[in-house]
């Protein structure tokens, strides 16, 4: 059993029988909020409440939406699946391990999405190239944590059960296919190149994953574990394990792409060891400059404590004791504002000078020296004319059980390269303008490419679907 543990509740991976039945690559993803539900701060929250889930070659995966907290949410992506290929869109989540698709046949599936995607459902009879996994398959073994019990070979399937912290679930069974990746071939140029995968075929959603509300034809999992997409393609020899992303926040769009980076170096921390999610050791936090009295323990990680660094949540959170303090030191030089409750969430206040010049930065301190600048820019977010609300979020509020974790997401990650080097067992940023390039060097030739910036919501074609006048090829998101 794979046990996820969310800020926000529990993703639960169970592997079970189910009887008769190097080079660098590229992703397009778009955000899921972007230009839609323009106001709707309730439904980022509820986004983050679910969340809480031998040729070495580099991938390109254009970033498409932005980094604004009233309006960016979900990066999705999209992937060809099958011989002959279909398109699916995909919900990109550093918080889980697992890619899925809804299938033929399946039970509560979608089949229509407010986010202007037209769905689809993957049929592995009607692939030339696909192959069901049997109970009896080492990756069977290795996704569930040993044999399966009641496994009769060549009968029966290697089946999966998620169960997400809201009460959704998707269950089904494992498949081997082709999936297309855009390898990077040349300064700011890709190819088409595929490999098989072994992914989920949901047959039964349950709860919001059967909604139409952010509805998507699955998830891709970008989590660390063996059964991922990443890892797979890392044990086959196709990639480094190592992805990194840039949001552009207010700009839109950015950079998302798997293999080495080498322009520009960035600084890293070690990942803490054993732990599900991308946790990190913070050691300090200062506002203004001001480092904060904070208790010593507050920074442990263990049970329902530490750090997590996740790129598909929306917001920030922190534990009740850095919060408090945190939001006290950051209101001091404004004492006279009127706060006022948004959609009964957010805490806003009315303010027409410059925010940068008004409040103060906060930066996180991290071992290894490494640190995290938020800009008042960053954290408050203009909601409607001279309406500034804060982005902070309390997560004591959340749930009991969340009361000590951090987890940082895009409104701390925006306009910065991000590096998850998983082989080094590190994670690193910069602050980077995320409308450039990056240069990515091929491992075994040492040949070095840029890799440039997309915005897919500005090429995405009418006839292609949009919601809200803005286009949307490929989700990205986490799902602690």
């Amino acid at each position: 059993m794979d046990l996820r543990r969310s800020i926000f509740g529990f993703a639960v991976l169970v592997v079970f029988v189910v009887c008769h039945v190097s080079a660098n690559v590229v992703l397009n993803v778009v955000n899921k909020f972007d230009g839609r539900q323009q106001g709707s701060l309730s439904a980022m929250k509820e986004h983050d409440s679910r969340r809480h889930r031998r040729m070495l070659y580099n991938i390109d995966l254009p970033l498409g939406g932005n980094g604004l907290a009233d309006s960016t949410g979900l990066y999705f992506t999209q992937l060809g699946i099958g011989s002959p290929t279909k398109t699916y869109y995909v919900q990109v989540d550093t918080g889980s391990d697992i890619l899925w698709v809804n299938c033929v046949g399946c039970a509560n599936c979608p089949t229509k999405s407010d986010l202007g995607v037209d769905l689809k459902l993957y049929d592995p009879n009607a692939s030339n190239t696909a192959q069901i996994v049997g109970c009896d398959a080492e990756f069977c073994a290795v996704a569930s944590g040993g044999p399966i019990p009641g496994c009769i070979p060549n009968s029966s399937y290697c089946g999966y059960n998620v169960v997400y912290g809201d009460g959704s679930s998707t269950s089904g069974y494992y498949v081997n296919d082709v999936i297309q990746f855009n390898q990077v071939t040349g300064n700011l140029q890709t190819t088409t190149t595929n490999k098989s995968i072994i992914f989920g075929c949901g047959a039964k959603q349950s709860g919001d994953l059967g909604s139409t509300n952010g509805a998507l034809d699955g998830i891709l999992g970008f989590g660390q574990s063996n059964s991922s997409m990443i890892s797979q393609l890392a044990s086959s020899g196709k990639v480094n394990k190592i992805f990194s992303h840039c949001f552009g926040g207010a700009n839109g769009g950015g950079i998302f792409a798997i293999g080495e980076v080498v322009q520009p170096k960035v600084k890293t921390t070690s990942l803490v060891q054993n732990q599900p999610h991308y946790n990190v050791n913070m050691e300090s936090v200062e506002v203004g400059g001001t480092v904060l009295q904070l208790p010593t323990d507050v920074f442990d990680t263990g049970n329902q404590k530490g750090t997590i660094i996740d790129s598909g949540t929306t917001l920030a959170y922190l534990a009740d004791v850095i919060y408090e303090p945190m939001m006290n030191a950051i209101m001091a030089q404004n004492p006279n504002l009127t706060f006022q409750s948004v959609e009964g969430q957010f805490s806003c206040f009315q303010y027409t000078d410059s925010v940068d010049k008004g409040f103060p930065s906060v930066t996180f301190n991290f071992q290894n020296s490494l640190a995290l600048v938020v800009y008042p820019h960053d954290y408050l977010f203009q909601y409607q004319g001279e309406t500034w609300c804060i982005g902070w979020q309390n997560s004591g509020n959340q749930s009991r059980e969340a009361r000590d974790l951090n987890l940082l997401g895009d409104l701390v990650l925006s306009n910065k390269l991000v590096i998850y080097d998983l082989e080094n067992q590190t994670i690193g940023w910069t602050e980077y303008n995320c409308s450039s390039t990056i240069k990515m060097q091929n491992d075994q030739t040492r040949a070095s490419f840029q890799v440039g910036y997309h915005d897919i919501s500005s090429a995405w074609s009418p006839d292609m679907g949009s919601v809200g006048g803005i286009p949307y090829p490929i989700r990205w998101a986490s799902g602690i």
